[in-house]
């Protein structure tokens, strides 16, 4: 007679997710010192299904990391440079016409752009139009492209990491409030440290070279991205961020004097899911099946900070959204709730 394996349990699943995102930092250290809170980021963005924007000067490893990450996760990747005569149809691919040399008949046949892969790199997202940033609309939402009243499924999972300089304001383009939206986090690369900045000179002047070991694929991603939204939180929790939300809505009644003065748009309802989710991916990476308060504030500032959209009032003052939501973040009025 042959038994039936019982299927693990949540908690033994846990345990291998843990093993396997230390394995992964592990992975991501040999190419990238430091940025440890980025690459956390990164990867809370992945466990909960999300996009990730990675905002930094130049030559700050920015477009390294993520080729670094999806190496390490051995998923398909593609990397789109984009530039200003960057075309919606470079970046969701096109039709063609291909013609039947037996029988000369010709017919249209769609070839898949870079789109098409599990992690899909946009680097300097803001140097193309518009018009061709909205090409990743559907695909972050829907994971789906439409092309020629076709619609074809993208592979899953699927993320889009963006990256994106802060300082080089010529031939750029502001990301419209709907693309950055559908990021999920927003991630400031900041300058290493002095020890840093060495160990980064010795590493990369040398000969070493780094070869890496795949820690998940694909199926073991989207086992892990299910297993983080089955981590339970309570509803005090979902109280609560609902409420630090709507704190950044100057129209809401639930808004403090600060954002009534300093704000025209806060963040949406997609804000108040991605804290509950942040949170839910935190707590499994550090091996607790229940999520907490902690974890809501640990993506607070990456989930809001480009959700909320100041004005000539907060400009004149000096206050930046990040100033705005940090404050907020600070308020024991939402936290007192959960």
């Amino acid at each position: 007679m042959t038994s039936v394996q019982a299927p693990p349990s949540d908690l033994v699943r846990l345990e291998r997710l843990v093993a396997a995102v230390s394995s992964l930092r592990q992975q991501v250290a040999q190419r990238i010192v430091g940025q440890d809170a980025v690459v956390d980021g990164i990867l809370t963005a992945l466990l909960s299904g999300g996009h990730a924007l990675l905002i930094g000067v130049p030559g700050l490893a920015k477009t390294l990391m993520v080729q670094t990450v999806s190496e390490a996760l051995q998923l398909s990747f593609n990397r789109v440079q984009f530039t200003p005569d960057l075309m919606p149809g470079d970046i969701t691919g096109t039709e063609i016409i291909e013609e039947d040399l037996t029988t000369g008949k010709r017919a249209f046949r769609f070839v898949p752009g870079p789109i098409f892969a599990n992690v899909v790199l946009a680097d300097e997202i803001n140097r193309t139009p518009p018009k061709t940033q909205a090409a990743l609309l559907q695909a972050m939402q829907e994971h789906t492209v439409t092309a020629a009243g076709t619609t074809y499924r993208l592979p899953d999972p699927f993320f889009v990491l963006a990256t994106q300089n802060p300082i080089e304001q010529e031939g750029t383009y502001p990301l419209p409030e709907a693309q950055l939206d559908r990021f999920m986090l927003e991630l400031r690369v900041a300058y290493p440290t002095r020890d840093e900045e060495e160990a980064i000179v010795e590493q990369t002047t040398g000969r070493r070279s780094v070869q890496l070991a795949p820690v998940l694929d694909a199926k073991a991603m989207l086992d892990a991205q299910e297993l983080v939204r089955r981590i339970p939180v309570s509803k005090g929790l979902i109280r609560a961020a609902v409420l630090l939300a709507r704190m950044t809505r100057p129209t809401d009644t639930d808004a403090p004097a600060l954002v009534k003065e300093y704000v025209d748009w806060g963040a949406g309802p997609r804000a108040s899911q991605y804290l509950v989710l942040g949170a839910k991916a935190r707590a499994a990476m550090a091996g607790r099946p229940m999520a907490d308060l902690e974890d809501v504030k640990a993506v607070a500032l990456a989930v809001l900070r480009h959700r909320v959209v100041t004005n000539f009032a907060a400009e004149a003052a000096n206050r930046s959204g990040e100033d705005v939501v940090s404050e907020l973040v600070a308020m024991r009025r939402w936290s007192d709730v959960a």
